[in-house]
């Protein structure tokens, strides 16, 4: 079973991203607490490490976190 939450993310206070239109990825996983965004978005990727949350691109993630 697979279970799932919504969260409704304010914005960021500032933009943090070169697109700002990514900045709400950063919003959702800071409402949510995540750790970790997986994209292969350059803008992302450029501001990896923003208030501790990992971005990796989805072959590395899948290398370190689901191979056997």
């Amino acid at each position: 079973m697979v279970a799932s939450e919504m969260y409704q993310a304010e914005p960021l206070p500032t933009a943090v991203c070169a697109d700002p239109d990514d900045d709400k990825f950063l919003a959702c996983a800071l409402a949510s607490g995540s750790r970790l965004i997986v994209s292969g978005d350059k803008h992302l990727l450029d501001v990896a490490g923003y208030h501790g949350i990992e971005i990796v691109k989805p072959r590395p993630f899948v290398d370190k976190y689901l191979a056997d």
